[in-house]
């Protein structure tokens, strides 16, 4: 048997709650008004027995019974059985009661005439003194004006509660088909999305509630997408290109070597093959290691170490074959805590960043800077255009001409840094410019402190 389907359930539910709720509502109605109704009768009955009692006392107690409800009955008899007023109803009678109610109000439910008919009631007493002797006062109230009540109310909800129900669950059919409807249109443009149109959209009709906000999460999500496929594939791109000119250089050069081997210096060309092999061997592990940030790969355990030492070992490094300045004279003690090697790739990046754009001098600054561990990596380049400050961090980026003109690289160095930066616990930014604006760029790396 096929499952139903969502919007039958759900009118199916809301239905039968509905339903339930309204009958034990036109129960609990119904008990209500009975009871209002004896209680209000009650209270009637008692302050004319009242009234009666205090004229039969004064002798003042006329033949005739008036101001009594229209469904009533009401006698005044003696001790001795004789009546001594009654309800017009049921004048000439014999007394409709003979219990004795003590010294207080009693009530019973007794058969009495009406006129032609004899009815049920719910009869009151009490006695009281009178001119002639004790007298016992019968004040009764037809129990059929209240079953005639609670009837008509019954009769009402047996069709107003089915109607109400009926359209209930007709209304909550239709609301419900509106609003899948709209999901089904979500759906089906979902479904249809493949990988080369992600730049399609699901509807959206502006409309702020429930699955207005879904088809604006939804296309949230696909422009999402969108930007990781155009990443993906500019990613593949730039690999791509980056890997072909080392890859078509060796190949030059081997076919070179193969059609005039007599003439080929095998040393030479042994070196040129290494430094094209070099060059593609740091791509590929600069990937592996932005591979390995992206599967949330935890940070390789840290240790208690001094940004000092990976700086100046690092600037040393950078010195060799450069014709520029690379000041260390501000690089002092830093205590961190993090993995050296890691530490050691993000310095040595920034570095290499720097010396690429500089034009004659890169300055380091190493110190303590709220109890975390501060390099600060300024060059005299072009700087960084206001544009490009959160482009630069991003893979393969290499910024505009005039920053790029010095370099090769690969545009993953700072992408690389930041990145295990952050999974470090530390951060890396680009320094706003404050007050006069310098010429170059000004990196901030910040790393968690050691404590001591």
């Amino acid at each position: 048997m096929p499952a139903l389907t969502l919007r039958t359930r759900a009118t199916l539910l809301a239905t039968a709650i509905t339903g339930l709720t309204l009958l034990l509502g036109s129960v609990a109605l119904m008990l209500t008004l009975d009871a209002r109704l004896r209680t209000g009768a009650d209270e009637l009955a008692g302050s004319r027995i009242d009234d009666l009692l205090r004229l039969a006392q004064h002798g003042d107690l006329p033949a005739t019974l008036t101001n009594l409800d229209d469904n009533g009955v009401g006698q005044v008899v003696t001790a001795d059985g004789r009546v001594l007023a009654a309800s017009p109803n049921i004048r000439g009678r014999p007394p409709i009661a003979r219990f004795d109610p003590g010294s207080g109000l009693a009530v019973r439910t007794v058969a009495a005439p009406d006129d032609a008919e004899t009815e049920t009631y719910r009869l009151w007493a009490a006695t009281g003194p009178s001119p002639q002797g004790r007298v016992t006062v019968y004040l009764g109230t037809s129990l059929e004006s209240v079953h005639e009540a609670t009837a008509a109310l019954r009769r009402a909800l047996l069709v107003g509660v089915p109607v109400v129900v009926v359209l209930l669950g007709l209304g909550t059919w239709l609301v419900l088909g509106g609003a899948l409807r709209r999901v089904d249109r979500i759906r089906l443009e979902v479904d249809s999305i493949t990988e080369d149109r992600l730049d399609r959209r699901v509807p959206d009709t502006g409309v702020d509630d429930e699955v207005g906000r879904l088809a604006v999460t939804m296309n949230g999500m696909l422009a999402r997408l969108e930007a990781s496929a155009r990443r993906q594939r500019g990613l593949v791109a730039d690999v791509s290109h980056d890997l072909q000119s080392p890859l078509a250089s060796q190949r030059a050069q081997i076919e070179v070597a193969l059609a005039r081997p007599a003439s080929t210096d095998v040393e030479a060309l042994g070196t040129d093959l290494l430094a094209t092999t070099a060059e593609m061997e740091r791509l590929v592990g600069d990937l592996l290691v932005l591979a390995s940030v992206d599967a949330g790969a935890p940070a390789a355990e840290p240790t208690a170490m001094d940004l000092e030492d990976v700086v100046l070992e690092e600037a040393a490094r950078a010195r060799v074959g450069r014709d520029l300045v690379l000041d260390t004279t501000r690089v002092s003690a830093a205590p961190v805590r993090a993995n050296r090697g890691e530490v050691q790739r993000i310095v040595r990046n920034l570095i290499d960043n720097a010396v690429a754009h500089a034009d004659a001098r890169v300055e380091l600054r190493v110190d303590i800077d709220d109890g975390l561990g501060r390099l600060d990596v300024r060059d005299d380049g072009p700087g960084v255009a206001e544009q490009e400050r959160e482009l630069i961090f991003e893979r393969f980026h290499r910024g505009d001409r005039s920053r790029s003109r010095h370099t090769g690289g690969s545009g993953l160095g700072l992408a690389i840094a930041r990145s295990l930066a952050e999974r470090a616990g530390g951060r890396l930014e680009l320094a706003e410019q404050d007050g006069q604006p310098e010429p170059g760029a000004h990196f901030v790396l910040l790393l968690p402190g050691s404590g001591g």
